[in-house]
């Protein structure tokens, strides 16, 4: 019975591919090259397609930030600021500060920056407080962020410590 079924089966003939030929490189090189280009293909996509974010007067414009504000926004994150500590640490080149409504609120904002982050072909190296969600802080190498809540944020007050300009006017005001 095996013998008649595939007797009744028709071969097709195999195609050859009209492929051009290109220069002979290994495996797993060819294969980090496409990656590499296929997330550098992402990244100009997501800013492209992308409204433009406001965005405070010295913050510093890089792919990665914009990703980051507009995975903010579309979470409707309340009162983002970004800072640019490049003069004041090696660790980072902008840290974005934000709060959310609710400790369920703060966990899906995060998840979202590191969601858009993936995407745009930007892989995070730390995510860190998803489960108290009170505050949660997001390793981007280049662009840290921490979501918190308003209690939270107002007790640490990052923004005073991070921003000089800031407090120079907290200085200023209280002497």
């Amino acid at each position: 019975m095996k013998a008649s079924m595939s007797s009744t089966r028709s071969k097709k003939p195999i195609r050859k591919s009209k492929a051009k030929s290109r220069p002979e490189t290994s495996a797993p090189a060819a294969s980090a090259l496409r990656k590499k280009r296929r997330k550098q293909a992402i990244a100009r996509v997501v800013i492209k397609n992308a409204a433009p974010v406001k965005r405070s007067s010295h913050a510093a414009e890089s792919p990665l930030s914009d990703i980051v504000m507009r995975a903010l926004d579309d979470m409707k994150a309340v009162n983002v600021k970004c800072l640019d500590v490049r003069d004041q640490t090696d660790i980072a080149d902008m840290m974005v500060i934000a709060s959310g409504n609710s400790d369920r609120h703060v966990r899906a904002i995060a998840d979202r920056v590191v969601e858009f982050a993936k995407k745009a072909g930007f892989r995070p190296l730390g995510l860190e407080g998803e489960r108290e969600g009170e505050w949660v802080l997001v390793d981007l190498q280049d662009v840290i962020v921490h979501v918190m809540l308003p209690r939270v944020r107002e007790f640490y007050r990052l923004e005073s410590l991070w921003d000089v300009t800031a407090a120079r006017r907290e200085a200023a005001l209280g002497a």
